[in-house]
């Protein structure tokens, strides 16, 4: 049964019509993502749960309770955002007991559940910080204890890693999901950065104009997408129109063919492996571990990803090589 269902929400600012007939399941401790681009309406929907949005028309039920028009206060929902907003007068101390104190919770009780949210985001010895002694990584740490020490119902998170810096956003997404874990929290978070996505989520829902695109687990949506948009969002997919994939391939579709790059084999010409389509390298990108080969066939150029096992391996612009494409490896999307 589903802990947190929303249903057919739509939202309307004016005649822009933002969200379109928005409707998802989530189970209790279920940890969902929002993921597309800026303006698909993902922090709309967001807003709309929290209550800081009313929508046009829909339902939204928490644990089987109507929520629709309950002031966002008494919804039992943590939010973090992604400018952490904090209260830059208040210590971390402080910050993190805000909502505490608004509930009339006792000085003894305060302190208790201070600490533990202090140990829990390892910020043990910062209690007297004020935001600007902080680096963003903390800050945003604290902003999480903030949300979480209320005991939320459902935790939403509004792109919360995407102001730091690459590595101290890798960590974070660690100890996120390592904390959501932990204490089995309904969690949904949004962003519009597919390995945020891909590595944080049990499902994701992939937003477009304001609806779902397709939804499903980050397995399902990478090796199997429904349409021509999620093939270009999730992953770095080669799509092929009707004349191309006939052209290359021999297969007639009426929508869009798409490969993924690391599923191409590559050759060199005089290798000595049969059959294949014949290509010539017009560039290669070296990305860490993975070496990205645009390939022209004809009029038709590829992407191919391979493993940079060793630099007497990679072949150079202008080489003639050979891609061995299997059937299975090949989707057809609309």
């Amino acid at each position: 049964m589903a802990y947190l269902d929303i249903h057919q929400l739509n939202k309307q600012f004016g005649a822009t019509s933002v969200v379109q007939d928005f409707g998802m399941n989530i189970r209790q401790g279920e940890f969902v993502t929002l993921l597309g681009p800026s303006g698909c309406g993902k922090s709309t929907v967001l807003r709309m749960v929290a209550g800081f949005e009313t929508p046009t028309s829909g339902a939204i039920h928490i644990d089987g309770m109507d929520m629709t028009s309950v002031s966002p206060r008494k919804r039992g929902v943590g939010i973090v955002f992604q400018n952490y907003a904090l209260f830059p007068n208040m210590t971390v101390q402080q910050n993190i007991a805000f909502g505490l104190k608004v509930r009339r919770c006792t000085d003894s009780e305060i302190r208790r559940k201070v600490g533990e949210m202090i140990e829990l985001v390892e910020l043990a010895g910062k209690e007297r910080f004020f935001p600007h002694e902080l680096s963003g990584g903390q800050r945003q740490r604290v902003a999480l204890a903030r949300a979480l020490v209320v005991e939320p119902r459902v935790l939403l998170l509004d792109e919360p890693l995407s102001a730091l810096d690459e590595r101290i956003r890798k960590s974070l997404r660690e100890q996120l999901r390592d904390i959501q874990r932990r204490l089995g929290l309904t969690t949904i978070f949004v962003t519009h950065d597919q390995e945020e996505a891909m590595t944080m989520s049990d499902r994701i829902f992939v937003m477009n104009k304001g609806h779902i695109e397709q939804q499903g687990s980050p397995e399902d949506l990478y090796t199997r997408p429904a349409t021509e948009f999620v093939a270009r969002f999730i992953g770095n997919y080669n799509l092929l129109g009707t004349q191309e994939s006939h052209a290359l391939l021999g297969i007639p579709v009426t929508g869009h063919l798409a490969i993924r790059p690391e599923s191409i084999r590559i050759f060199p010409h005089d290798s000595g492996e049969p059959g294949g389509i014949s290509g010539t390298i017009r560039h290669y990108q070296l990305l860490g571990s993975v070496i990205r080969y645009r390939v022209d066939c004809g009029d038709i150029a590829l992407h191919v990803d391979t493993l940079n096992r060793n630099a007497a391996d990679l072949l150079n612009a202008g080489s003639a090589v050979r891609l061995h494409i299997e059937r299975e490896d090949v989707r057809e999307v609309s």
